[in-house]
C-alpha cells in the first residue's frame, strides 16, 4: 500500500499503446524519485481496470491506428479520469498518445474521429512516414536538448494558443512551421507534455524527467550525478552541434 507521500505514476493503457516501449518512461521516472529517497509507486492500467483518478503523473505511449482509436474510446467512457488529466494531474502522451489528447484524428481515407479534447491540436496523415532520430531544442527552460527516434506518419497542427515542446534540429517532428518558420516537436501545456519521440524519452532526456516530477510534486529536486547518463546523452547529441 501507498503511504500519503509515495508518489503514484500511471501507466495508462501498456497493453493497448505498448508498440514502442514508451512505458519504460514510468520506470524513470520512479527510478529518479528513489534515487533521491522519494517514495514512488508504478500504477499499471489496462483495458480491463478502472483507472485511478489520484496519481500525480499519467503516462500514454504509441500504438497502431486501431489501438490509438480504441484508447480514445476507452478514455472518453472514463470522464472521472479525463477531468484529473485535464485539472490536477501532469500528463505525459507520447505520438498516439498525444494524438489522442488533441481535438481530431483523421485517417488514410479522410474520415475524422474525435480526440479527448484536451489540446488544441488536431492530426491527419502526412503525404510520407517519418521514421529516424530527431533533436529538437526544448522550450522547458534548463531541459536543452531533447533527442528520440520517430515512427510516424502524423502531421500536428497546433492551434494558435498552444506552443510546441521544442523546436526540430533534424527530424521531423509535428511535421508543421510555427508561423510558417520553425518546425515543431510535440505540445507543451502547464499540465501535458505531448511528444513524438521514443527511446523512451525520458531514459534518453533526464532533464524533462526532473522537470515533469518538479511539476507533479511542486518541490525543487536535487541533482543527480550520473557520469554514464550524460555520455550516453553525448553519444546521440554528437554531430548535431547541440549540447544539453
Amino acid at each position: 500500500m501507498s503511504g500519503e507521500s509515495t508518489v503514484a505514476i500511471g501507466l495508462l493503457l501498456p497493453d493497448v499503446l505498448g508498440t514502442y516501449s514508451d512505458a519504460g518512461n514510468a520506470t524513470i521516472l520512479a527510478q529518479r524519485l528513489r534515487w533521491r529517497g522519494i517514495a514512488a509507486e508504478i500504477r499499471t492500467i489496462t483495458a480491463r481496470d478502472v483507472p485511478p483518478t489520484g496519481c500525480a503523473v499519467y503516462l500514454l505511449g504509441g500504438g497502431e491506428d486501431t489501438a490509438q482509436l480504441f484508447a480514445a474510446d476507452w478514455l472518453r467512457r472514463h470522464d472521472q479520469l479525463r477531468r484529473t488529466l485535464e485539472t490536477s494531474a501532469v500528463t505525459l502522451a507520447v505520438c498516439a498518445g498525444l494524438q489522442i489528447l488533441g481535438r481530431s484524428m483523421t485517417d488514410s481515407k479522410g474520415k475524422h474521429y474525435p480526440g479527448l479534447g484536451l489540446l488544441d491540436i488536431s492530426t491527419a496523415p502526412g503525404r510520407q512516414r517519418a521514421v529516424g532520430e530527431v533533436i529538437a531544442s526544448c522550450a522547458v527552460p534548463g531541459v536543452g536538448s531533447l533527442t528520440g527516434f520517430e515512427n510516424h506518419r502524423g502531421v500536428t497542427t497546433l492551434g494558435p494558443d498552444i506552443a510546441p515542446l521544442g523546436r526540430v534540429v533534424t527530424g521531423t517532428g509535428n511535421g508543421t512551421r510555427e508561423g510558417g518558420r520553425h518546425r515543431g516537436e510535440g505540445v507543451l501545456t502547464e499540465r501535458i507534455i505531448g511528444t513524438y519521440l521514443h527511446g523512451p524519452v525520458l531514459a534518453r532526456n533526464p532533464a524533462l524527467a526532473d522537470h515533469i516530477l518538479q511539476q507533479a510534486t511542486g518541490q525543487i529536486l536535487p541533482a543527480l550525478e550520473l557520469p554514464d547518463q550524460a555520455a550516453l546523452r553525448q553519444t546521440y547529441l554528437r554531430g548535431h552541434a547541440v549540447s544539453g
